[in-house]
């Protein structure tokens, strides 16, 4: 029985070049679930800026459409929607 270390040692894991922070790898993710690869930079942007929870409603909401033709078009539209819906929220809580 080989050891633990000669398997990991014999599997050349293939590191993704484009992540080296957490909040990349999460918007190319998001770009890949959504199929608009070509605006990942906007993912990557919205991962280190934005509120997580935002955008993993939005992400939901979108992937469990079933007519969305356009994913991106459809999660920016939620994610908008859903921030204007925290901003009302935080407004009138306040005295």
């Amino acid at each position: 029985m080989k050891k633990l270390s000669e398997i990991l040692q014999s599997r050349k894991m293939a590191r993704d070049y484009r992540c080296s922070h957490e909040f990349q790898a999460y918007g190319n993710r998001l770009a890949e679930e959504l199929n608009d690869k070509k605006h990942r930079t906007l993912y990557i942007k919205l991962a280190k800026n934005e509120d997580r929870n935002l955008l993993e409603e939005a992400r939901v909401s979108v992937l469990e459409s079933k007519k969305a033709t356009t994913k991106g078009r459809l999660f920016m539209w939620k994610l908008g929607q859903l921030k204007k819906a925290k901003d009302e929220k935080t407004n009138t809580k306040k005295p």
